[in-house]
């Protein structure tokens, strides 16, 4: 046998290298769509072969047919449209007001030794806060009416962008910074070219998780004596042991969580399209 088939020879017992791209790859587009939907509509129809049989009694959980028969209801007298649209404004105003605190803080934070040590630690420290601890003081701080719920979602979302942000600015090579101040490039320049650059990837993985985290606090900030939103439809339904009403509620936050994160993976893949 030859050198070059030699060596192409794999050792009896000894594990081939799996490469995970080449799973699907041969695989149509639309099987690979398909296929990612059999899991969850397995699952649905256990949930709704389950309630139908009584072995999950509604009292407890409502079926998936009650659950699209309480949206449509819902939807038809403009409740779920209305409770949607200002759950939306709350939590894409405190994420706002979030991401731009946590990107200058990262940048403060990153660029300058001095601003890490004045800024970092007590970020380190706030981030370990559980939100539901601060939900009564924001309500002596603030009372009960937006204010908190707008601050509540900020503060959660501050976090994720920060963290990623500065560990994105940290991780750029010295030298191409160096480099970059030797051709002569002001410090504006060298933060446009170089240092966004750098450290984006990393900032749009925290902004895909920020956004995240922004409507999972929202499901906490609405709890703080809401008068409309998705949070007030849940709380009404549950002093009625409405769980149809509530699982919408739950599904709506998720649909909108999706539709966020995938403008952002929109976002991602553009603006990062160099590095394929």
């Amino acid at each position: 046998m030859s050198t070059a088939s030699s060596s192409l020879t794999v050792a009896e017992g000894t594990p081939r290298p799996v490469d995970a791209t080449n799973r699907t790859r041969g695989m149509p587009r639309l099987g690979r769509y398909v296929g990612r939907w059999v899991s969850p509509v397995a699952l649905l129809a256990l949930w709704q072969l389950a309630s139908s049989t009584g072995v999950l009694p509604e009292k407890k959980l409502a079926s998936p047919a009650q659950v699209v028969r309480s949206a449509y209801d819902l939807a038809q007298q403009g409740i779920l449209g209305h409770a949607t649209l200002i759950s939306t404004e709350r939590a894409l105003g405190g994420f706002a007001i979030g991401a731009v605190i946590a990107v200058v803080l990262a940048l403060v934070a990153g660029l300058t030794a001095i601003g890490e040590y004045a800024v970092d630690p007590p970020l380190q420290m706030l981030r370990t806060l559980p939100l539901y601890g601060l939900v009564p003081l924001f309500i002596i701080w603030f009372g009960i009416g937006e204010e908190p719920k707008f601050i509540l979602v900020a503060f959660g979302a501050l976090f994720p962008l920060y963290l990623n942000t500065f560990s994105g600015i940290r991780s750029i090579d010295q030298k191409v910074i160096e480099a970059a101040r030797a051709m002569g490039l002001t410090w504006l320049q060298r933060i446009r070219h170089v240092v966004v650059p750098g450290a984006l990837p990393q900032a749009l993985t925290g902004l895909r998780q920020s956004l995240g985290v922004a409507w999972l606090t929202l499901i906490v900030a609405e709890q703080m004596a809401a008068d409309d939103g998705l949070g007030k439809m849940m709380n009404d339904a549950r002093e009625f042991l409405m769980t149809d009403r509530i699982v919408v509620g739950l599904v709506v936050y998720m649909i909108l969580g999706l539709i966020t994160d995938g403008i952002v993976r929109f976002i991602e893949r553009k603006a990062l399209a160099w590095r394929s």
